[in-house]
């Protein structure tokens, strides 16, 4: 190694770099042979392709729209060489010569390491580091400057031969450059779009995009464009041009009302049916929403997804209301016979309110009608305990139970209010008869409201 020579390879090193050009946007190439330009990359997102189309002409700050396409529309063998070939353009414009700065800064500092060692087999191993990181490097960027890398591999082959002969190494595996490979094919870069191009390619993306929202404002975006940039085109394209877009325009929003109000009309009509438990109703929308679209030419596949959704689950509230009031129907012979068994205990409790107000407002009460609220109510409690309540009426029966003892407890406590003086127990005993009426009433309303049909929640 000590024949190995450090100027010959910083003179491979400082060999001139290329001349930076602006990078080129990327392009979308389509199966029918056209193309779009994307500011940037596009991103691929299932079956839909995202990106930033430059609708404008600027070169600095042009005005982007976000535009989405089916993927199968794409021709990606091209666009995919073309996208290499672009990021390597706006590498090679940018990076290139810094990253290569880089590196011949790290291949002489490995020059000068070899100089200041005087272990061979240490010599060895720092030679081969570097020739490993210059046979990587022009694969991963862009084959820049790639003859002059294989021209150093050359020269590190030489050194790492006789520094394993120096070594005493009698079988050298080699890893010698004999040739430079070719630099890779790439498409060749488009100029940017002109103004007319550019409209043109926003009537594309328009037609290929799948979402009304945003095929309506492409068509606006271009219609503004031609307006704005009219004196500077071909008046005959830019009048036939603008018809074509305004027309399409007035289509799109033709086509927004006319399923809005499908959406309105058939989820109005499939909740309504939904209320009455018609489950072939609501079934029957769901054939003649998908006629109604047939005839608006199946133009908003989102908006009719969301409107069978919708109906879908009408369909299902209706099926769910609809066995609930078939097990009504069923049940209702039993939760009659309930009611007429409790109605005596019900009008017995009715008739203890005036004296349970009495005791909540602190009107006063006689001993006797003190003794009769309690004796009602111990009445009420042991007609409640022998008879059966059906699973539907148990909290209710527990209620009208509850509403007897707060009952009972009221007018006990009352007495006791009334003989020591005491002004607490007394409004103890007015909550007790406010708690028996408002039970009372709310049990009334539960069993009443289970001898109507079930309804769907509002």
């Amino acid at each position: 190694m000590h024949r190995f020579s450090g100027a010959v390879l910083l003179c491979l090193l400082s060999a001139a770099g290329l001349a930076a050009d602006d990078g080129p946007y990327f392009r979308l190439f389509l199966k029918d042979g056209s193309s779009l330009v994307s500011f940037g990359e596009m991103a691929r997102v299932d079956d839909r392709v995202v990106f930033s189309m430059p609708t404008s002409v600027a070169t600095s700050n042009p005005d982007l729209h976000l535009v989405t396409i089916p993927a199968d529309r794409v021709d990606w063998e091209k666009t995919t060489g073309y996208a290499e070939s672009a990021r390597a353009s706006r590498y090679l414009s940018t990076r290139a010569e810094s990253d290569y700065a880089l590196l011949t800064g790290a291949i002489a500092q490995a020059v000068n390491d070899v100089a200041l060692t005087s272990d061979v087999a240490e010599r060895l191993a720092i030679v081969q580091k570097a020739r490993k990181v210059l046979a990587e490097w022009p694969s991963t960027h862009f084959g820049f400057k790639q003859d002059e890398i294989y021209q150093m591999l050359g020269t590190l082959d030489e050194a790492i031969a006789e520094l394993r002969a120096a070594t005493g190494a009698q079988q050298f595996d080699l890893a010698l450059v004999a040739a430079t490979p070719a630099p890779p094919e790439r498409e060749p870069l488009m100029p940017a779009p002109t103004l007319r191009e550019s409209i043109e390619q926003t009537l594309v993306a328009a037609r290929l995009t799948p979402s009304p929202e945003e095929r309506t404002s492409l068509l606006t975006v271009a219609v503004a464009t031609l307006d704005r940039e009219a004196a500077s085109l071909p008046p005959a394209w830019v009048a036939s041009t603008r018809r074509t877009a305004n027309t399409e325009i007035a289509r799109e929003r033709r086509l927004d009302r006319a399923y809005q109000a499908l959406s309105d009309r058939f989820t109005s009509l499939a909740a309504r049916r939904a209320r009455d438990a018609n489950v072939r109703g609501v079934e029957r929308l769901l054939a003649r929403v998908d006629a109604q679209d047939a005839v608006l030419g199946r133009a908003r596949p989102d908006a009719l997804k969301s409107l069978l959704t919708s109906i879908e689950q009408q369909l299902d509230a209706a099926r769910r209301l609809r066995l609930e009031r078939d097990r009504w129907a069923m049940r209702l012979p039993e939760l009659r016979r309930y009611r007429v068994a409790i109605r005596s205990a019900i009008a017995r409790l009715a008739a203890l309110k005036p004296s349970l107000e009495d005791i909540k407002a602190l009107a006063g009460s006689s001993h006797g009608t003190l003794e009769e609220l309690e004796n009602a109510a111990r009445q009420v409690m042991r007609s409640l305990s022998i008879i059966p309540a059906p699973d539907e009426y148990r909290d209710a029966h527990a209620l009208l139970a509850s509403a007897a003892q707060l009952a009972s407890t009221a007018a006990g406590i009352r007495r006791e209010a009334v003989l020591a003086s005491n002004m607490a127990r007394a409004w103890d005993a007015s909550s007790a008869a406010a708690g028996a009426i408002m039970l009372t009433a709310r049990a009334q309303a539960e069993i009443q409201g289970r001898l109507r049909p079930p309804q769907l929640p509002r």
